[in-house]
């Protein structure tokens, strides 16, 4: 095969891969073992073997794959210029009008930083183990700036460890201000900005004590804390659009396809999972444990390879209810966005793994919804024992951050009766999202939370003592005008 043929080969090929390049001692067969990124018909990043030797390869095929091999060298031979650590390029080339080729050192063993993170995320913020990671990540970054240099995509999946060392990886995205001059205190704050804005919000009270390995390693500039914070606010909003955006988009990430006569939209890492249950929802849950029938909707556990997983169907009640619906989203797919979304901000729920539509013709009918299951109780049997005093502190806790959360995001429930919230693993979930919303007014805004907030504290009698006690610790609409001042 060569680089002509794998623009074709889609997202999955057949491997091991064999593909012919050359280099100045003559063509040889590079064989790919396994794929680590694919882009379809642009990018395929994989292990394999060349001339003998174990090496990482990226493969550029495609329209702007001369465009993007340039890229990437000239990001190559800055790190290498500027004295930073990074795989070895051992062959390098071009084929005008088929692609080009980057090979480089295989780091056999090495360990990203994001790996690293994974294993340390859910401890209590800014843990030994969360320090010790991010303060490697900012001396490297330091280390970068120093130069001159910066990643405009520096995530914690291009810094990896090996053999004691840290490298940086991903060329393509590195740029150079004044090569070998530190650079200028704008370009850092921004991106500080951008890597910062990557890990949960509730971290940026701790920005100041982190920023320290930064400027251990790089005391060029004095950094304001706030623009620091306003460049990662900035980010943030800016991330959660680009990601929103591909829930929507056949990528990486999501498998969607949608036509006349329907619309899929999946997480990619759950297509062999769902194929049965999206080939014939309706069976399955007439199978399944049924928690609400008729109606509107439709809810029922239902088991895949032994994993139980939660659909929503929502119904078509008649001629005179399609009429109201066929034109618009359906609720499933409003679901699936808001799932998304509360997950990416890091506040609990179900994680979405997909929707389903059926349309004839282009216009909606029924549509399903897929989530993970949650085995927790809701909050109403939680705390009924707690009537007349104080459930445990720690869902307390738990349940502040919760309210906080959706107050510091500017989102409103919309139905936040007791069922809708679940206890597990030390957070309470949201579900139920079809009338969840992110307000961009402030007015509006506060008026919905003040509502969400008073449905939720009708879930008990109002002289009661746990009701006084919530009353008393959730915060109020008014404190989103208090944090913004």
């Amino acid at each position: 095969m060569n680089l002509r043929q794998l623009k074709k080969a889609g997202r999955q090929p057949e491997l091991p891969l064999l593909v012919e390049l050359a280099d100045a001692a003559g063509p040889a067969s590079l064989r790919l073992d396994s794929l680590l990124r694919v882009l379809p018909g642009q990018r395929y990043v994989g292990r394999g073997e060349w001339r003998g030797q174990r090496v990482l390869a990226k493969l550029l095929v495609g329209d702007k794959a001369a465009r993007h091999f340039q890229r990437e060298l000239k990001g190559v031979h800055l790190l290498a210029g500027q004295q930073q650590t990074t795989p070895r390029l051992l062959a390098d080339g071009l084929v005008e009008g088929e692609g080009g080729w980057l090979l480089f050192d295989y780091l056999d063993g090495a360990q990203s930083l994001a790996d690293a993170w994974q294993r340390v995320e859910h401890e209590p913020l800014l843990s030994d183990g969360q320090q010790a990671v991010l303060g490697e990540a900012l001396v490297a970054i330091a280390g970068l700036h120093a130069r001159g240099l910066w990643q405009a995509d520096m995530h914690l999946d291009n810094l990896l460890r090996h053999a004691g060392q840290l490298h940086v990886v991903d060329g393509g995205a590195v740029h150079a201000e004044m090569p070998g001059q530190p650079l200028s205190r704008e370009r850092v704050l921004e991106n500080l900005g951008a890597f910062f804005a990557q890990f949960p919000v509730e971290l940026e009270l701790f920005l100041e004590e982190l920023l320290v390995h930064y400027l251990l390693a790089n005391g060029e500039h004095a950094l304001p804390l706030e623009a620091l914070l306003k460049e990662v606010a900035r980010v943030r909003r800016w991330r959660l659009r680009d990601f929103l955006a591909k829930v929507g988009r056949d990528c990486t990430l999501f498998s969607v396809r949608h036509g006349p006569m329907g619309l899929r939209a999946q997480r990619r890492d759950s297509e062999a999972l769902l194929r049965p249950l999206l080939a014939a929802p309706d069976a399955l849950i007439d199978q399944g444990h049924i928690y609400k029938t008729g109606g509107a909707a439709t809810v029922a556990r239902v088991e895949l390879c032994g994993r139980p997983l939660v659909v929503k169907r929502y119904n078509i009640k008649g001629f005179a209810h399609w009429l109201k619906r066929f034109w618009r989203p359906s609720r499933g797919w409003h679901s699936w966005v808001a799932g998304n979304r509360l997950a990416f901000l890091g506040i609990p729920t179900p994680r979405p793994l997909a929707v389903l539509e059926r349309r004839f013709c282009g216009l909606r009918g029924r549509a399903y919804l897929i989530t993970e299951y949650c085995d927790g109780q809701d909050i109403l049997e939680r705390f009924q024992p707690h009537l007349d005093g104080a459930p445990p502190e720690e869902e307390l806790l738990a349940l502040e951050r919760l309210f906080a959360a959706l107050l510091r995001e500017r989102i409103s429930h919309g139905d936040l009766k007791g069922n809708n919230l679940l206890w597990q693993d030390g957070h309470w979930l949201l579900i139920d999202l079809d009338a969840l919303e992110q307000h961009h007014g402030a007015a509006r805004f506060e008026r919905a939370f003040a509502e969400d907030r008073a449905r939720f504290l009708r879930n008990w009698p109002a002289d009661s003592a746990l009701h006084r006690l919530l009353d008393q610790r959730l915060p109020r609409a008014a404190d989103a005008r208090t944090t913004e001042e």
